[in-house]
């Protein structure tokens, strides 16, 4: 880790220990807007919301993530962007999660910062010898299991979760179909966190959906919740 500022540092770490990573998606929140889904989240104890939104515009997804840049900081969380430094920068978030068609990390770096957070996805087991895995802060590893919220994703089980734990000392993000039921086996099989969409926004009740995850989290690591966040 040398070489890394020391907010760097501190954020890759607030993410390791967060348990559960909201993802937004305003058409799976059932008539509910992501801003009021990442709320109920934030106060039910996560501390680590993504705006994602493939299915709205970039118009949206940046008031999205405007407003949500003020609620991560009252609740000492972090913001995450996926794919667009565009809107990362504008909403002046911690950082961005790039699948592996987007943008090599060493240049999203360069692009915004020393400080920023960037996560990469994995999605087979050769790509954890590709050099983006040096550069990136987290891996985000899946779709462990089937998933509606992304009709591309190939299911990786857990065996690929347990291939990236081995290879690397990165926080793990396991993505994709995580659940009550099974976020036990995600977290046994290696991940430090579940990025989770429908989970929490499709349940009637976001912020109970939230708690209940959190808690399967830290009983099967046995730890308590991270609460303290690092933003400036």
């Amino acid at each position: 880790m040398t070489g890394l500022s020391d907010l760097r540092l501190r954020r890759r770490e607030q993410l390791r220990a967060a348990g559960v990573y909201l993802v937004t998606e305003e058409a799976l929140s059932g008539a509910r807007t992501s801003e009021e889904i990442a709320l109920a989240a934030l106060r039910a104890g996560i501390r680590i919301v993504q705006v994602r939104e493939k299915q709205g515009t970039t118009r949206r997804a940046l008031v999205i993530a405007l407003a949500l840049r003020g609620a991560t900081r009252e609740h000492g969380a972090l913001l995450l962007v996926n794919d667009r430094l565009d809107l990362a920068l504008a909403a002046e978030a911690d950082g961005v999660h790039l699948g592996q068609g987007d943008l090599p990390v060493a240049t999203a770096r360069t692009i915004l910062g020393p400080d920023a957070l960037i996560g990469l996805s994995i999605t087979d087991p050769a790509q954890l010898e590709a050099p983006d895995v040096l550069e990136a802060d987290y891996l985000g590893v899946g779709a462990v299991f089937p998933t509606s919220s992304k009709t591309d994703a190939r299911d990786t089980g857990l065996e690929l979760l347990a291939a990236a734990r081995a290879a690397v000392d990165l926080p793990i993000v396991a993505i994709g179909g995580i659940t009550l039921e099974n976020a036990a086996a995600a977290v046994r099989a290696g991940a430090d966190v579940l990025a989770v969409i429908s989970a929490i926004a499709a349940a009637p009740d976001p912020g109970s959906a939230a708690r209940r995850l959190l808690e399967v989290v830290q009983a099967t690591r046995g730890t308590s919740p991270a609460v303290a966040g690092v933003n400036p």
